[in-house]
């Protein structure tokens, strides 16, 4: 496949925070996967290091409310973890292009398993209707309980 695409992340106003190009490695009806590299500086987080040019193997779904990102290291390609974006299904903007609208909650499930829920105050502060706070909070229980055996996710 190895089809070049962008990725537009979106804050709930519609307005672009972040956008990055990747390489499509599956595409079906509801899914997309694509391999993309880390693109800022690096950074502690969660008890790993984020290096430029780690490997992110990202999966969208076109009827699910979260997306999933499997970091690996870029030196030694070793599994450093799951980060898990709740969010809305994503638009396919063009055959190259799809953009999701981030809804501030996340997951960070590391290799033995252990969960971790981030960012629940910058969720719990946006302006969101009662029906989008309830699907966001019922895509982080999907999550949890994809990730309830330690194990690498089934997501298709």
């Amino acid at each position: 496949m190895n089809q070049p695409i962008t990725v537009i992340k979106r804050n709930p106003a519609g307005r672009e925070m972040w956008k990055y190009s990747g390489t499509l490695l599956q595409r079906d009806s509801h899914l997309l996967v694509l391999e993309a590299r880390f693109n800022a500086p690096d950074r502690p987080f969660m008890g790993i290091e984020l290096l430029t040019g780690d490997r992110f193997i990202e999966t969208y779904f076109t009827d699910r409310w979260f997306n999933v990102f499997e970091i690996h290291d870029r030196t030694d390609d070793r599994l450093k973890g799951w980060y898990c974006n709740v969010g809305q299904p994503i638009v396919l903007e063009s055959d190259n292009v799809i953009s999701y609208v981030d809804l501030g909650l996340d997951l960070w499930v590391t290799p033995d398993g252990t969960q971790t829920i981030l960012d629940e105050n910058e969720f719990a502060a946006l302006d969101l209707d009662k029906e989008t706070r309830s699907k966001a909070r019922a895509a982080l229980e999907e999550l949890q309980e994809i990730f309830m055996n330690g194990r690498a996710p089934a997501l298709f």
